[in-house]
């Protein structure tokens, strides 16, 4: 069988065992529209809001699932157990990025519809094209990221803390909770260099492509690749298939 055919089972595998806990998949979901709701209760203004909410639903489906994820699974021995299975270790682990995929252009199109909907923000019908490029790109690089991280979390307990003590503050100077401009210069300087404020940019031009001289913003898309290229070569050097402990 084809490594290919394999790969595609174990994204079908990791699918069904993802839906068959509902808990899990509710608050996957849950998460960024209740930060929508929220922020544009207490701040109005929900075409701010929509498209940096779903670049920030893109980090969370990738960069801090798989991140915390695969952590788990080491640390519980399961990467060890797969490499000795006929399985090839690629066919697993990109089987797991392909559903991180899947469930962030789900969430950005849960998010945008809910935007939609309840607050009249217009869909990217328009830019339709640049919008799915942004969400793949985005995707895959903050997988690569993820999958990088995990060489840098030490044990189970210490992963959603490490994540997501890089996720939260990021995402206030990166445009998604509040203005960008907003901030003082050395903060738009941390943004600048992190990849989160050009997803974020990206994700704005494709959504609301009236505030953008393009809906192609190929600088930060750049950068994201970026940043996706490192966090692939990292995790080509540091990645570990069994536990630390």
């Amino acid at each position: 069988m084809s490594t290919a055919v394999l790969t595609l089972r174990q994204f079908r595998y990791n699918n069904k065992a993802f839906w068959r806990n509902p808990a899990a998949a509710f608050f996957t979901f849950a998460f960024p529209i209740m930060f929508l709701v929220i922020f544009n209760a207490l701040f109005g203004n929900a075409e701010f809001f929509v498209p940096g909410i779903a670049a920030f639903g893109i980090v969370s489906a990738c960069y801090t699932n798989i991140a915390i994820t695969v952590t788990v699974l080491r640390e519980e021995g399961v990467l060890k157990r797969v490499r000795g299975t006929p399985l090839p270790p690629s066919s697993y682990l990109i089987g797991r990025v392909l559903h991180a995929i899947f469930l962030a252009y789900v969430l950005v199109a849960i998010i945008a519809l809910f935007g939609a909907v309840f607050y009249d923000v217009d869909l990217p019908t328009s830019t339709l094209a640049p919008f799915i490029l942004s969400i793949a790109v985005e995707a895959a690089s903050f997988c690569a990221l993820g999958l990088a991280m995990t060489s840098l979390i030490p044990n189970t307990d210490a992963a959603p803390a490490i994540v997501n003590a890089l996720v939260i503050p990021t995402a206030f100077i990166s445009d998604v909770w509040a203005p960008y401009a907003n901030a003082p210069p050395w903060l738009q300087a941390i943004a600048d260099f992190l990849p989160m404020k050009h997803a974020v940019d990206t994700m704005k031009c494709s959504f609301l492509p009236g505030e953008c001289a393009s809906a192609y913003q190929w600088f930060d898309l750049g950068i994201v690749v970026a940043w996706g290229v490192f966090g692939l070569a990292a995790a080509v050097l540091r990645f570990r298939w069994e536990p630390r402990r």
